[in-house]
């Protein structure tokens, strides 16, 4: 799938059903990808931190996950490109995986969300194959994982690790820990695991094809996000504005 290099980082051409398909493809041939769910925030950070930047730029897919990368895309002539929303995807492939049999691993946030979790998705999919979980202890980005865990994860079989760390500390998790781990797909998404269990109020649809979804989260969460915001947006449209006058005198 071809990407899109905004701002040093490369964005998939992608949207939900090309994505679906692609995941089916790993699983029939056996890949060992991982994709990451890109979204402003992770695209600054990933500007900022080296590690952070190899782990979104090696991802076998960086889907869109914001509508603003999806403008971009739409603005370099990828037109059926969309926006393949964390949570979204979640439910999308759960359903889309029933009949085929796929299995899910949950890795990350802490015991009470993840049993929250597969509770509510039980019961939305009880046909789904949800074959284990995992919460990790507190603990820096890119600490390697206990030995015992990823055997236990790889004995569960997986095709899917559903990985909700936030971003990039699952970005680099799954950049450290792919290559010892057999499922097919690792798929970093987040606040997903929070939205599913209940626990976050998820914007209006309109409000996030509108691009407004970080003022939705703001308003519902403003000391744990207002410094991520600010850190974040006004540097990214700087940088695009700065892009854009660079392209016009060229």
């Amino acid at each position: 799938m071809k990407k899109l290099d905004v701002l040093g980082i490369g964005v998939s051409a992608a949207n939900m059903n090309a994505t679906l398909a692609e995941m089916d493809r790993w699983v029939a041939e056996g890949t060992k990808g991982y994709a990451t769910l890109t979204g402003v925030h992770g695209l600054m950070e990933a500007r900022r931190d080296p590690d952070v930047g190899r782990a979104y730029n090696q991802a076998d897919l960086s889907l869109p996950d914001g509508m603003p990368l999806v403008w971009l895309l739409w603005r370099a002539g990828f037109a059926d490109a969309d926006r393949v929303y964390g949570p979204d995807l979640m439910l999308a492939l759960f359903e889309h995986g029933i009949g085929r049999g796929y299995r899910h691993y949950l890795y990350g946030s802490s015991p009470k969300v993840l049993g929250l979790l597969e509770g509510r998705l039980r019961q939305r999919f009880p046909d789904a194959l949800i074959v284990g979980s995992h919460s990790p202890p507190m603990r820096p980005p890119g600490a390697p994982e206990e030995q015992a865990v990823l055997d236990e994860i790889n004995a569960a079989k997986p095709d899917f690790i559903w990985v909700g760390l936030g971003a990039p500390k699952q970005d680099l998790w799954m950049i450290k820990h792919r290559p010892l781990l057999d499922a097919a797909a690792l798929l970093g998404v987040g606040a997903a695991f929070d939205f599913h269990a209940g626990l976050l109020r998820q914007a209006p649809h309109w409000v996030q094809r509108a691009g407004l979804e970080w003022a939705f989260r703001l308003a519902m969460e403003p000391r744990r996000l207002a410094g991520r915001y600010f850190r974040n947006i006004p540097p990214f449209l700087a940088l695009l504005g700065a892009r854009a006058i660079r392209t016009f005198r060229l």
